[in-house]
């Protein structure tokens, strides 16, 4: 409608505003249909009867209620654009969908004439504005991402002064208006608005308002002023958390996989598969960052392919050192970030993705030629096909979230139960308890300080791959080292004169302070590291949904483990001094050598190690076994110093007994 027009209507009385309009687009069709035949009937009806079935979706209920009319000037309104609806969808061209189109109106019509229930007309009127554009399909989508500063400065410029410079339709000039302007704040209102149809009140306004036709813009003006008018509705605190989801579930990436489908998406509509919290949160964050669509998401085997190639093409260029920190980025940033989801998915298939990528870093180390490294690549991007398809929604499933969920707490947890156990049994035989809550204390801690990481990782910042491996690396051989030392130790004492020499020497005092913080620390370590693992699964898993499942799986999980601990603790009693000491002493040696070679990994992983790949090495990441040198080194020096300790503490033995 052309500019110099709407004014002069808009000064009319509201009834004869409407028959002025209804005029006007009744000529335009006319014109339409003689000048330009069915291809411009398309271009003018199709956008307007889908602006039309947009606005009876959201606006109905402000109408009707339980069967009566709340508003009569509204009813009318709903009424009119019934039958707008009907008339525009009649003039369109021939199409096989026409005919379901055309019954479709009708019903909305006859349903409106009714003053049939809210939900009812919405949700006729959706589908039938879904049906509308597979029919006739318009563009519905920005050719790039909207730039949002520019839709910032724009709304200031153009609508502030109605709706509000925060969108709560209390702008300057609200009050003079005979129709409120519309509160985009509102987040009721705003669940049931994409940001196309935001577009198509910008593009072509709102008849019978104040709401003129900004058509004069570019057409990336206007997405940029859609999205932005967007957003007000929700929160930057939304953002952040919708940023996490978005980043950490491959099931919503695939949900929202372009600007097409963005634009055209609503958080209602995006509720009925995850539900309306995370769904107000994603929405939030891509309003604010729609060119996330446009880029691959960090935590994404898309960023490791690319990273791989890249690496390859700067190592065929010479530049080794580049390729070299590619190929761990490629790890880091793409791959880590899924592997707990892919763990609880194939084991072995992340297995064997993390080994060829770290032989594949290995070979640029040993500097092998350009064509092997590619040839690794193609290899690895076979492997990550197989992972896509283990890592699609389609594969989750009840049995293997429950499966996932009770095998990482089981396996997480018992290494951590196994030394936390042993300490207490060795206060209570030793008659100590009063260093009991030291160690209670520091496992509780490690708990409370595992839930603090999964906040601050969830609401606040997040954890980077390496990061990640470097808490678990680290963490993984300070409690070798301590557990080396308190295996030696437990293993001195494990002849009967040697403790009750013990008892008689040191513990007939109380245990000294520094003593028992020992205690605590080293429960805390032990259990924290576990705990910091586990967290990783199960937040990976989470995002899946199942979550009764999951919570069936780490309770079933919690139960074995609570038994395992009854049993150890109920029968180490009964068992003889020596003899408890001897297995405790056992025990902590092998958990030496498990920590050692994992830690060893862990840091190999965050790029901290070299990797030198021992060619048919088996890979048993339970027991710390992984097919490098370094880590089979570690072991083999854990295993050495064990015996070492074991033999001298043998020799002082028999000193003393003679």
């Amino acid at each position: 409608m052309p500019s110099f027009v709407r004014p002069r209507i808009r000064s009319l009385p509201s009834s004869a505003r409407r028959l002025a309009f209804r005029l006007m687009a009744m000529l335009a069709l006319s014109v339409g249909m003689l000048g330009g035949g069915a291809a411009h009937a398309q271009g003018a009806d199709v956008p307007t009867a889908w602006r039309l079935l947009d606005y009876v979706a959201v606006d109905y209920a402000g109408a009707v209620a339980d069967g009566k009319v709340k508003s009569a000037s509204e009813y009318a309104e709903m009424r009119e654009f019934g039958a707008s609806i009907s008339e525009r969808i009649a003039a369109l061209p021939p199409s096989s969908a026409k005919g379901g189109l055309v019954a479709g109106a009708a019903r909305l019509r006859s349903l409106i004439a009714a003053k049939g229930q809210p939900e009812d007309v919405a949700w006729l009127a959706h589908g039938l504005a879904a049906d509308l554009l597979k029919a006739y399909p318009i563009p519905l989508a920005p050719a790039r991402a909207p730039d949002l500063s520019r839709g910032a400065t724009l709304f200031a410029q153009n609508c502030a002064s109605c709706h509000g410079m925060n969108g709560d339709g209390r702008g300057a000039d609200a009050a003079k208006l005979a129709t409120p302007p519309i509160a985009f704040a509102d987040i009721g209102r705003a669940r049931q608005r994409s940001p196309f149809a935001l577009y198509q009140v910008i593009l072509q306004g709102i008849d019978g308002t104040a709401m003129q036709s900004f058509g004069s813009l570019p057409s990336d003006d206007r997405w940029a002023l859609a999205f932005y008018a967007g957003r007000f509705a929700f929160t930057d605190a939304m953002a952040t958390v919708g940023e996490r989801i978005w980043k950490g579930d491959a099931s919503v990436r695939a949900r929202v996989p372009d600007l097409t489908t963005l634009a055209g998406l609503t958080p209602q509509a995006l509720a009925g598969q995850f539900g309306q919290p995370e769904a107000d949160a994603v929405i939030a964050y891509l309003r604010r960052h729609p060119e996330a669509v446009t880029q691959p998401a960090a935590g994404s085997l898309t960023v490791a392919r690319a990273k791989l190639a890249q690496s390859v093409a700067a190592y065929r260029a010479g530049d080794r050192l580049t390729a070299r920190e590619l190929a761990l980025s490629a790890y880091l940033d793409g791959f880590e970030p899924i592997e707990p989801t892919l763990t609880a998915r194939d084991a072995t298939l992340m297995g064997h993705i993390e080994g060829a990528m770290g032989e594949f870093r290995a070979a640029i180390q040993q500097g092998r030629p350009a064509d092997e490294l590619a040839t690794r690549v193609q290899v690895l991007n076979g492997l990550f096909d197989d992972a896509d398809a283990a890592l699609s929604p389609d594969a989750a499933s009840s049995a293997s979230t429950f499966l996932g969920a009770f095998t990482i707490l089981l396996r997480e947890g018992l290494e951590a139960l196994l030394i936390v156990v042993a300490m207490i049994a060795f206060l209570r035989k030793g008659d100590r308890t009063d260093a009991l809550p030291y160690v209670h204390g520091g496992w509780i801690g490690a708990l409370l300080a595992g839930g603090a990481t999964w906040a601050v990782a969830t609401y606040a910042i997040g954890i980077s791959g390496a990061s990640r491996e470097l808490t678990e690396g680290f963490g993984s051989l300070l409690a070798a080292v301590v557990l080396l030392s308190v295996g030696i130790w437990m293993h001195g004492k494990a002849q009967a004169d040697q403790w009750q020499r013990y008892i008689r020497e040191r513990m007939s005092h109380a245990l000294s302070r520094q003593s028992s913080w020992f205690l605590f620390g080293l429960a805390f370590v032990v259990v924290y590291r576990e705990v910091f693992e586990t967290i990783l699964f199960y937040a990976a898993l989470w995002t899946q949904g199942n979550g009764g499942m999951l919570l069936a799986g780490a309770g079933s999980a919690i139960a074995l483990l609570g038994l395992i601990a009854w049993a150890m603790l109920r029968y180490s009693r009964d068992l003889p001094i020596a003899k408890f000491f001897t297995y405790s002493a056992w025990l902590m040696a092998a958990l030496t050598v498990v920590l050692a070679g994992k830690g060893v990994a862990a840091l190999q992983e965050a790029g901290i190690i070299d990797i030198a790949p021992l060619a048919g090495g088996l890979r048993i990441s339970m027991l710390g076994i992984f097919p490098t040198w370094q880590s089979v080194a570690a072991q083999l020096a854990m295993l050495v110093a064990v015996a070492a300790g074991f033999t001298l503490n043998r020799r002082r033995a028999v000193a003393t007994a003679r």
